[in-house]
């Protein structure tokens, strides 16, 4: 059995214990240190030490050993924790990831980078408690070495049965090897259901338990302390009894021969290890096998849309037993859609999970006080979203620190307490996900930004809703900062913000009160592989519109229609006036209905803003595969996406603020240019 088949399973728990231990090192209070949170600290880096040490990371493993032993003496309150400590132990976290990173990219961890972690851990020992973390810690091998077995030997260690419950015939094999690496393997022998191992070891019993958990569930093992009898080695060639023998267990003390079984996994606040008995059921799929089937469902369902097309066009008696199975078809894949893609779903917790850390720092460097506050956490998104909205997210969160709450003294003045709150949070709303970042600070100053916007020579007027005038953060090279920081000022990345999040169909509306804060709130679709959306026909075309963006759906009539300025019409539709937007001049569309009152207005919604998009007719509604036109083709004005139709035609997915922006540039283009006056040409010098 070759122990590199169970590489990833390490790297991933050891992911999940890193991501641990980072979070109750930002939740650790330095002046009352939970005792339970310390725990769990010290178990994720005994894991990994243990882990390590079974896969030859040596580097990894002297590394974890250095930081366990200094956990150990805090958690004893021999070391007293303090603000600098906390932060020398996230940046061990670190270390420990960049190992990780190295191992499982096949390369060795920066030597220089180990040595210098390894002397701080070191120096904070002596500092601290006048005592070296050395002992046989960095000189130690990355194993082990077993025992010499000869008879009378000396007594190696505690003899321990170790049984293995439930665990498969390979598993079994592999753990009897590895626990001959740990020390003297006297007997083994059992059945599937229980297989009980003694061995003679120096090793703890949370290091057995620490190696046998990276390969097999903690509730699929049991340790038990046996009487240190002689017994003779047994070679692996011996055959398994039927049955577990009972002579060692019965040779202890009544109170020893109770099972000590291994400590639980991951369990509330002392998660322990990435798995556990709670997580027997799961199982870990790689994430391109999951993607393969998304994408199999999608074809099923334009398959069933060819079908439920064919249907529609039959006629005679055996019509509705057809259309009667087309719509047990039709649920059954939609259910099957919906359940593929909740596997995809994972909650935002793993995107707000990194960010007490990132407050943390950029709090630390602005030197002001900040709470970090998060709502939500449960709330689920797809995978792709949730990796892809880190980055703007963290861009946003930095922004709102740095330009949004105000220094302590500045927040004092004003009658606000010294320490300033951002919001994280996040909440599913009909299709989309809303996610926010709130913070309590000044606010946005309309006239600063207008003056910004004019001396950086953008077009604006006094005229422009505050709506628009937030906006204006988010145009390229625009910034507000006195002066340039590591944290922000150079005016780039809001606009990369936007422009993210545009490309994964959502859209960012800003709400701000001077002096109470800003509300920056990001708009997202739940997914981006199939769409519930409503087919509309232009002329001889048809178009697919995301039903979460449509409202609702009218007969302009002549009343109701008012021309603007230069050729802008709008509809009155319940005392509110919406801009108009022809989708057959846009797309520019042949043999569409030209006259407004002999078309249909469909009222839109996207990024905050109303729209009237004017269409023939109202086809339906269906939930359609969305294929991405920039990987196959490239970006087109007013279009997000493409689909398959049940007739095999491809039909464009409409992108609302793209589409009122491209009719907005064709209104332009039709617009005659302005020729300057012929006086203004006349030049009484040139003339003779």
């Amino acid at each position: 059995m070759d122990i590199t088949d169970f590489y990833d399973t390490f790297f991933e728990e050891a992911e999940e214990l890193l991501a641990d231990m980072e979070r109750y090192l930002l939740e650790l209070d330095v002046d009352e240190p939970d005792g339970e949170q310390l725990n769990a600290i010290f178990r994720a880096a005994h894991s990994i030490k243990g882990g390590a040490g079974t896969f030859g990371f040596d580097v990894l493993q002297k590394t974890t050993h250095l930081f366990e032993n200094l956990l150990d003496h805090a958690r004893k309150g021999e070391l007293e924790l303090r603000r600098d400590l906390i932060d020398i132990f996230l940046e061990t976290k670190d270390m420990l990831s960049d190992q990780l990173s190295a191992y499982r990219n096949g390369e060795e961890p920066d030597q220089e980078a180990f040595e210098y972690i390894c002397a701080t851990l070191q120096r904070i020992a002596l500092e601290e408690m006048g005592q070296s973390l050395e002992g046989d810690s960095v000189a130690a091998p990355a194993r082990p070495e077993p025992e010499p077995t000869a008879a009378g030997a000396e007594d190696s260690g505690a003899r321990r049965i170790v049984a293995l419950l439930n665990v498969a015939e390979k598993d079994r094999d592999l753990l009897v090897e590895e626990l001959g690496q740990l020390g003297e393997v006297l007997t083994h022998g059992g059945d599937a259901a229980r297989y009980e191992v003694t061995i003679e070891s120096s090793i703890s019993d949370d290091d057995i338990e620490a190696v046998m958990c990276f390969i097999v569930d903690a509730d699929q093992l049991e340790i038990v302390p046996v009487a240190s009898a002689p017994a003779e080695p047994v070679s692996e060639s011996v055959a398994p009894a039927p049955t577990p023998a009972p002579a060692p267990v019965a040779a202890t003390p009544e109170k020893a021969a109770e099972p000590k079984k291994a400590p639980k996994a991951a369990k509330g606040k002392a998660k322990s290890t990435g798995r556990g008995a709670g997580e027997s059921t799961s199982l870990r799929v790689s994430v391109d096998k999951v993607d393969q089937i998304i994408n199999l469902v999608g074809e099923l369902i334009i398959t069933q849309s060819m079908l439920d097309q064919t249907v529609s066009e039959l006629e005679g008696a055996t019509n509705g037993a057809l259309e009667n199975g087309m719509s047990l078809l039709q649920r059954n894949a939609r259910d099957l859609q919906e359940a593929v893609m909740s596997i995809r779903m994972i909650p935002m917790d793993f995107v707000f999970s990194r960010f007490p850390r990132v407050v943390r720092e950029t709090a630390g460097k602005l030197n002001k006080e900040i709470e970090l506050v998060t709502e939500g956490a449960s709330t689920e998104l797809d995978k792709s979203l949730t990796e892809r909205i880190i980055d703007p997210l963290t861009h946003l969160v930095r922004s709102s620190l740095d330009h949004g709450i105000e220094l302590p003294d500045e927040r004092e003045a004003a009658g606000k307490p010294r320490t300033g709150k951002l919001v994280l949070s996040a909440k599913h709303q009909g299709g989309n996900i809303i996610i926010e970042v709130i913070d309590d600070g000044a606010g946005l100053n309309r006239e600063k930004l207008l003056a910004k916007a004019r001396s950086s020579g953008l077009a604006v007027s006094d005229a422009m809703s505050d709506d628009e005038v937030w906006q204006l953060i988010f145009a390229p090279g625009f910034s507000t900062a006195k002066e340039v920081t590591d944290v922000s000022g150079r005016g780039v990345g809001m606009d990369v913000v936007k422009r993210n999040i545009q490309g994964m169909g959502g859209h960012v509306q800003i709400m701000s009160a001077p002096g109470k804060g800003t509300t920056i709130r990001i708009v997202l679709p739940l997914t981006l592989a199939i769409l519930d959306g409503m087919s509309i026909k232009v002329g001889n075309e048809m178009f697919i519109l995301p039903l979460s963006a449509v409202l609702e759906s009218l007969q302009p009539v002549k009343e109701d229609i008012y021309a603007m300025a230069g050729d802008d019409i709008v509809l009155k539709v319940r005392d509110e006036y919406l801009p108009v937007v022809a989708v057959h001049e846009a797309l520019e569309v042949p043999d569409a209905k030209t006259g407004i009152t002999e078309t249909i207005a469909v009222i839109v919604q996207g990024e905050g803003r109303r729209y009237a998009l004017l269409v023939d007719d109202l086809v339906g509604q269906q939930q359609v595969v969305v294929k991405n036109l920039e990987t196959n083709y490239r970006k087109v004005p007013g279009v997000s996406a493409a689909t398959i139709l049940g007739d095999g035609s491809v039909a464009l997915i409409l992108a609302i603020t793209g589409l009122h922006r491209l009719s907005q540039a064709k209104k332009e283009q039709r617009r005659p240019v302005k020729k300057p006056a012929l006086e203004a040409l006349t030049d009484p010098e040139l003339e003779t």
